[in-house]
């Protein structure tokens, strides 16, 4: 293995570490499931960094490491629409990956749209996860597509203007935690 498979695998591996620690971290939890936290955070920084492959695996990682911590599950399926495929669908982000952009503005411009993106491909499977498994919570006269479609927005919204200005703020601030080595401009 040469030494840059080898760092970007290690920085797969922190980032993978740093989202589960993140996740811990609530601002707060819904009661069915999903929570606020910063865990897009690490992830989408990845997939930014390193691109589509380097975030997909980040993110299917975080997602089996979160069922092994202890996670609801109702069904095989449910599982991998919940974890491991919409954390790996964060990874999404990194088809808007940083290096070959000048300035920050422009920068800041791919970042959100990675992760705008990235969010979508998530929201998507909670929501295929809700209206087939999580329906029977909707309240009598609610449409189950409408349950899952609000309750899913109502932590993953937050969740990404969370994590989107966290990430500004790093490329803003400290670029060099966002751009390979080879990207920077010294």
């Amino acid at each position: 293995m040469d030494r840059q498979r080898l760092v970007i695998l290690l920085e797969m591996a922190m980032m993978a570490a740093l989202a589960i620690v993140f996740s811990q971290i609530k601002v707060f939890e819904m009661p069915q499931g999903g929570s606020v936290s910063l865990v897009m955070v690490p992830i989408a920084l990845i997939a930014v960094r390193r691109g589509l492959a380097a975030g997909v695996v980040t993110g299917l990682v975080v997602g089996f490491l979160q069922l092994l911590l202890g996670s609801t599950v109702v069904h095989p399926v449910q599982l991998l629409l919940d974890y491991p495929l919409a954390f790996g669908a964060l990874g999404l982000a990194g088809l808007f990956r940083l290096s070959g952009y000048e300035g920050t503005k422009q920068r800041i411009m791919v970042l959100w749209s990675g992760l705008f993106i990235g969010v979508i491909a998530r929201f998507v499977c909670h929501f295929l996860s809700g209206i087939i498994w999580f329906g029977s919570y909707a309240p009598e006269g609610v449409p189950v597509w409408q349950y899952s479609l609000i309750y899913n927005i109502t932590y993953l919204l937050p969740e990404m203007i969370i994590a989107g200005v966290v990430l500004t703020v790093v490329l803003s601030s400290a670029s060099q935690l966002l751009l390979p080595a080879r990207d920077r401009v010294v």
